[in-house]
């Protein structure tokens, strides 16, 4: 799962340019892959962290609760790096994680509530993905055939999404949303003393990894990102395959709102306001183009990681709530100028 774009493709054939340096040639070639300097980047912050609080940061306890917090986000990000691809962008995760976790949990109260059986458990996940996924469809349709940017329909979504939640539940997050048969499982369970929700983010990133590099719909979202007239020329479905890949964010959504309510009970209304900044600052740390044709899900497990140990050890060191989000909205500023950097000195080459 190592960056990947079609620029490779283009580049075939090309006459190798003798080194000018004494850099050795896989030394070059490895400091030119994403990946590696994100996760020397992720490196540094460990370091940094453990050497302000030592004994008190990286310990087994630390890296679960990283792990576990880092789940949700991780399953979203995998979502956001499909779409980032395609040069689009979603801003409504947070909002759409809402909806499909109050239209499930409102059917979970209506239907045994905490000591709901594991059947209402089940049509609860139904509805959560189904609903994801048909919001992010809707998207995809009115950026596909409608032709608005996605920044507008995804801001616009946003509101929406929210609102009606907030519509159906009077602005109150419901109480009895999940039944304690999810939380014991999904939620608290562990297999091997490795939690289940870590396991199920694992198993999601892997898949979806493999659906990047190795099939047809991989290919065809780097191909639509490069340049989406030319995949249309090639036969590329332009239109349907955006709606695929935001209705694919939708549903990743619709999981990170099963996965919420696993683990915290509850829908949290107001509290996923800065979902959409976490998970887009991970993908583009990630070494994912907001400029679209490259990017990999592998460097999206990485970006993940280092907003959450960054939260994780400015809590340790006794910094203040608010710096975090200053500190995450940094990075991301500073990630996307590394970006376009990286870009204009890949042009000029």
């Amino acid at each position: 799962m190592t960056t990947t774009t079609t620029e490779g493709v283009q580049q075939t054939g090309t006459p190798q340019q003798a080194p000018r340096s004494g850099i050795p040639p896989w030394l070059r070639k490895v400091a030119s892959i994403s990946e590696v300097w994100t996760f020397v980047i992720l490196v540094a912050l460990v370091a940094v962290f453990s050497t302000a609080a030592p004994g008190k940061f990286f310990t087994a306890y630390d890296l679960t609760q990283i792990a576990v917090n880092a789940a949700i986000y991780l399953v979203l990000g995998v979502g956001m790096t499909f779409v980032v691809i395609t040069s689009g962008i979603d801003l409504s995760i947070g909002s759409v994680l809402v909806l499909a976790a109050v239209a499930a949990g409102e059917y979970n109260l209506h239907n045994g509530g905490p000591d709901a059986n594991w059947t209402t458990v089940a049509v609860c996940i139904a509805i959560a993905l189904v609903v994801g996924t048909l919001w992010g469809a809707l998207q995809g349709r009115l950026v596909a055939t409608g032709k608005v940017p996605p920044l507008i329909v995804t801001l616009g979504g946003l509101g929406t999404a929210l609102g009606i939640a907030e519509l159906i539940t009077g602005g109150q997050d419901p109480a009895g949303a999940a039944a304690s048969n999810l939380q014991n499982t999904l939620g608290y369970g562990k297999l091997f003393g490795i939690p289940w929700l870590v396991i199920l983010a694992a198993a999601v990133t892997l898949v979806f990894g493999l659906v990047l590099t190795r099939t047809r719909f991989g290919t065809y979202t780097l191909a639509i990102g490069s340049n989406a007239a030319a995949g249309q020329r090639a036969g590329i479905r332009v239109g349907r395959h955006l709606v695929k890949v935001y209705a694919l964010m939708g549903l990743l959504a619709g999981l990170g709102a099963v996965m919420w309510l696993a683990s915290f009970g509850t829908t949290s209304i107001a509290g996923h306001s800065s979902d959409n900044l976490k998970v887009i600052t991970a993908v583009v740390l990630g070494g994912t183009s907001l400029f679209g044709g490259r990017g990999s899900v592998l460097g999206t497990v990485i970006g993940v990681f280092i907003p959450a140990v960054l939260t994780t050890g400015l809590i340790v060191v006794g910094v203040q709530q608010y710096w975090q989000d200053v500190a995450v909205g940094i990075v991301l500023v500073a990630a996307v100028y590394v970006d376009q950097v990286r870009r204009k000195t890949r042009e000029r080459v």
